[in-house]
């Protein structure tokens, strides 16, 4: 027996190759910008830790909500 294939109507066909040319959204490259600077922050504000702690405080809780914005983005148009 062979393995069932599915049934790709041309919209579904349209629609798959319009996202392959679209390519990566934005909002899945920001971690690349983010990631490196968290540890640039640690040792480039060694004399001043207050500022130091501050800052990457900040950055790392703008990191977290930006994936929880993502994971939420993720389930919400995966139930639609």
């Amino acid at each position: 027996m062979a393995a069932s294939q599915p049934d790709l109507s041309g919209g579904d066909l349209a629609m798959k190759r319009e996202q392959i040319k679209r390519g990566t959204p934005f909002k899945f490259l920001v971690p690349l910008i983010y990631a490196p600077v968290l540890p640039l922050i640690r040792i480039g504000l060694r004399r001043n830790p207050v500022l130091r702690d501050r800052l990457f405080t900040a950055v790392l809780a703008g990191a977290f909500l930006h994936g929880s914005y993502l994971v939420s983005d993720l389930y919400d148009s995966e139930s639609k």
